[in-house]
């Protein structure tokens, strides 16, 4: 008789950018003081990023998909009511939609100086805010072969949760310009095709004697094994302005890995394959696909050479994970997944909004203001049905 499979534990870590809601722009003035209020209340699950306009919230070990809906909405409801009391708002995307990294200042911390020093421009440059998601990895199960065999469906995830339209107040023609961005740092982008957890560590080791990285934490794939956690991090989505989308790409994520260690057969002719490396550079080029398109995205079958739709790839993979999501009973987040079709991704509306103001011949200045108002007003209610009071431009 097989063991049963152990409900995974989960976590979730979004990352805001902090606005002044009078100017729209970023506001690193304050963050200190937001900090203090937040820890006070909240401990440790609020923490800096690497610039001051910046935060991320983690949540606790999570254990089922109503405790991920409580935690998340604690978290955003009570940073949006201290960001406020100090004339600040969050606002969850890949990019805030016209500001300038040239004009913020990186965060006081011996990380973040070190990434500054290290890598230049690019980490200056580095204005992006991304969601991550933790499973917890059984014992004796080997994270880089199950990262290898889950591969395939990152670009699906990016797809879903593209956020980051913008940049510099100027559109992209990009779903998700963070995940561009993204791409100048070393050590980005997908992971290349690792045998098992032992050949990973040899890699590490070879970063570390030779000055390149301290640990697994300065590897910033789009998915990864965690170095603090005995977690597989999935790093790939931007942002998610609405929380629904974040607990649906969460609990999507957490029923892959299930359906992965459920059935050790699914994902082990793609990556670790002979064809391994031209398996991974179609994955790659479905994830440009994703970054470039978003739910228009086409993506090509490593195998067949076919191509199918976002709309069909999520169908395949709520088919794939079905039995996952009723013993894990997250039914309600994956029935998610297909709203976000139908209504379109955060970068979607960002760009419906843009045009329409753009059709009514209003400036450019004033359409990404609008874009933003949404964003922070969409933020906020997705904490605790909050509405801010918009200025007027």
């Amino acid at each position: 008789m097989s063991k049963p499979l152990p409900t995974l534990t989960f976590g979730i870590e979004e990352e805001f950018f902090l606005v002044d809601p009078e100017t729209r722009d970023l506001c690193g003035e304050r963050t200190q003081s937001l900090l203090s209020a937040c820890r006070a209340r909240l401990g440790d699950r609020v923490r800096e990023e690497l610039h001051r306009a910046q935060i991320e919230i983690s949540t606790p070990v999570l254990h089922t998909a109503s405790m991920a809906y409580e935690s998340l909405h604690e978290l955003r409801h009570a940073v949006t009511r201290i960001a406020n009391k100090l004339d600040l708002h969050p606002l969850a995307a890949g990019t805030h939609p016209s500001a300038s990294w040239r004009s913020q200042a990186s965060t006081a911390k011996p990380r973040y100086d070190r990434l500054v020093a290290d890598y230049a421009a690019i980490g200056r440059r580095s204005l992006v805010c991304g969601l991550h998601v933790h499973v917890g990895v059984p014992d004796g199960v080997d994270r880089i072969a199950l990262m290898n065999r889950v591969l395939p469906w990152l670009p699906l995830f990016l797809a879903m949760s593209c956020s980051s339209p913008f940049w510099r107040g100027q559109p992209t023609g990009l779903a998700s310009y963070r995940q561009a961005a993204y791409d100048e740092w070393p050590r980005a982008g997908l992971p290349d095709a690792f045998q098992d957890d032992a050949d990973y560590a040899r890699f590490l080791d070879t970063l570390r004697v030779a000055g390149a990285a301290r640990d697994g934490s300065d590897v910033w794939w789009a998915i990864r094994p965690s170095s603090r956690f005995p977690t597989l991090e999935l790093r790939i989505c931007d942002a998610c302005t609405r929380i629904e989308d974040t607990l649906a790409l969460a609990s999507a994520f957490r029923c892959l890995v299930r359906a992965h260690l459920r059935d050790p057969r699914l994902g082990v002719a793609h990556p670790t394959s002979s064809n391994g490396a031209a398996t991974r550079q179609i994955v790659d080029e479905n994830r440009w696909r994703a970054k470039r398109h978003g739910l228009s995205a086409r993506f090509i079958d490593p195998v067949t050479g076919s191509t199918e739709s976002v709309a069909e790839a999520v169908s395949r993979l709520c088919a794939l994970i079905a039995p996952d999501v009723a013993s894990l009973r997250c039914e309600r987040e994956i029935e998610h997944l297909q709203a976000i079709i139908d209504t379109g991704t955060s970068a979607d509306v960002q760009m419906a909004i843009y045009r329409q103001q753009r059709d009514a011949l209003r400036e450019r200045e004033f359409a990404t203001a609008r874009v933003t108002d949404w964003l922070m007003e969409t933020t906020a209610a997705s904490g605790d049905g909050m509405r801010m009071p918009l200025r007027a431009c």
